[in-house]
């Protein structure tokens, strides 16, 4: 039997922070340290949304540049850790068994979302990784339901990491840096606050804050949270492991559940 694996949400930021000598980087790169060695990484990205659950099932993957405007250095990186195809079907298994029709993925590469925190994080790529897809245009309380399915995969030696942003609204970022506006360190206190009350009522509930709508203008950024919630709500509330925000507005918190 496996070591339970905890799980874990990572804000990944801008595509730069590989480059970027900010606090959150520094804390990426620790954060293997802190956690068990995984058998393989399932990684829940806010970059990819389909209308069924969808699993990149290829043994090797490549690194998708899901992004422009930004230096050539940038564009020339690649994380090359295998895949892990036999996760994707035991993870398609799960996820019939809860009653969804998942799609096994051997074209599709890895995204920003993904690479960025496990490139930091395990910068040998010698972990196998493979991605899972957001359900394009479901709510809060179905993205939980979506981790409660993948659970036992923790059980398995997989550690499933969410990778989105705790506030994201990218018409707001200052690339100059700046103070952190009242609206989005607001939110930021009030997610800290209830993912640690383990509050799912109003975790799922979120958009009825004042701040929401400035905070996360679209919900892509932050429903890989929900994803790591319910793969781990029943072990009470998250812990925070970083809190920091770069660019002005943009929140970089990450959180462990299991720890």
């Amino acid at each position: 039997m496996s070591e339970r694996m905890p799980v874990l949400f990572v804000s990944h930021g801008a595509p730069t922070l590989p480059f970027d000598d900010v606090p959150a980087r520094r804390f990426l790169i620790e954060l293997a340290r802190k956690v068990p060695r995984p058998k393989a990484i399932l990684c829940v990205s806010a970059h990819w949304e389909a209308p069924v659950p969808s699993l990149t099932a290829a043994p090797q993957l490549g690194t998708i540049h899901d992004f422009s405007g930004f230096p050539k250095a940038l564009y020339e990186l690649s994380y090359d850790a295998p895949g892990a195809p036999d996760v994707a079907q035991r993870a398609a298994e799960l996820l019939r068994a809860a009653g969804y029709d998942p799609r096994l993925d051997t074209e599709r590469g890895r995204d920003h979302g993904v690479w960025v925190p496990t490139m930091l994080a395990w910068p040998a790529g010698e972990i196998p990784l493979i991605q899972m897809s957001l359900l394009r245009g479901k709510s809060t309380r179905e993205h939980i339901a979506l981790g409660e399915a993948i659970a036992p995969l923790r059980d398995e030696g997989v550690l499933i990491l969410g990778s989105g942003g705790s506030v994201h609204n990218l018409r707001q970022v200052s690339w100059d840096g700046g103070r952190t506006p009242r609206w989005a360190s607001e939110f930021q206190d009030w997610l800290d606050k209830s993912l640690a009350a383990n509050d799912l009522a109003a975790l799922a509930n979120y958009r009825s804050l004042d701040v929401a709508a400035m905070a996360q203008p679209t919900e892509d950024h932050l429903m890989p949270l929900y994803v790591a919630l319910g793969a781990s709500h029943k072990d009470g509330g998250a812990t925070k492991l970083h809190g920091s925000f770069t660019l002005g507005s943009l929140g970089m918190a990450s959180y462990g559940w299991g720890m």
